[in-house]
């Protein structure tokens, strides 16, 4: 099945300008996470969506392919199918722009799971550090026993009712969605939802409609950059795994 992994990229972030452009490690944002998604063995184009002539000019720079959307859609999602609305891919990818930690393996399951016939899949992971679940950033998602989402949402949940708070207990949202073309097209022609609205969050768009999401779980955090602290996080942890890979290959 041919399959694209898109990179919605917008410049006007509202909690961090020009995010995608910003710098970590001596490279671009933007360039960090295509070339995560180039890590991926079972899609066949990477493409970034952006509304700014300024992102489609560095991706070009550095060998990789953009296209300009128009700046008024109301989410990440709806700009992925305007950049593969006029193509014929099967399985379309939504890696979005501010995770520069996603790896070929995670979004290669991801693939393989719509593969088999699931009509839209994401992933998650346990918090790193507890203090993320009341971070309004940082999306947390609870699981049915079959791993189907059950709700996302910026507050902590589940509510720990007693006890205290546990990392293994939550679940943090990770920045990248795969669907089946039609349901892609469904899921934009659907319009924002209620609690999409209320809460910030695409994703409720198709749970207030009745698809279901298959969640994978990663056995890593991924990083997400959202504030100038994310970026030093990251600068941090992409420094610390390139010392241990040189270190590996004395």
């Amino acid at each position: 099945m041919k399959t694209v992994i898109v990179i919605p990229a917008r410049y006007g972030s509202s909690r961090l300008k020009g995010k995608p452009l910003r710098e970590i490690s001596g490279k671009p944002l933007i360039q960090w996470v295509f070339e995560g998604a180039m890590e991926s063995k079972l899609a066949d184009e990477v493409l970034v969506a952006t509304d700014d002539e300024r992102i489609k000019g560095v991706v070009e720079g550095f060998g990789g392919r953009a296209v300009l959307t128009p700046p008024d859609v109301p989410s990440g999602t709806d700009r992925v199918y305007k950049a593969i609305e006029e193509t014929d891919f099967d399985l379309v990818i939504n890696l979005q722009g501010d995770e520069p930690m996603v790896r070929g393996d995670l979004l290669d399951a991801i693939i393989e799971e719509l593969r088999r016939g699931e009509k839209i899949v994401t992933c998650a992971y346990h918090p790193e550090n507890i203090d993320e679940i009341g971070d309004s950033n940082r999306v947390k998602v609870v699981l049915d026993e079959s791993g189907y989402a059950l709700y996302f949402s910026r507050s902590p949940i589940p509510f720990i009712r007693s006890g205290r708070l546990r990392s293994g207990d939550f679940l943090i949202h990770g920045g990248v969605y795969g669907f089946e073309r039609e349901t892609l097209k469904r899921f934009v022609r659907m319009g924002e939802g209620r609690l999409e609205k209320l809460e910030g969050l695409e994703q409720l768009r198709a749970l207030e409609r009745g698809i279901r999401i298959k969640v994978l779980l990663s056995d890593m955090p991924l990083y997400p950059v959202d504030t100038p602290s994310d970026l030093i996080r990251v600068e941090r942890v992409i420094g610390t795994k390139h010392e241990f890979s040189e270190g590996r290959n004395r």
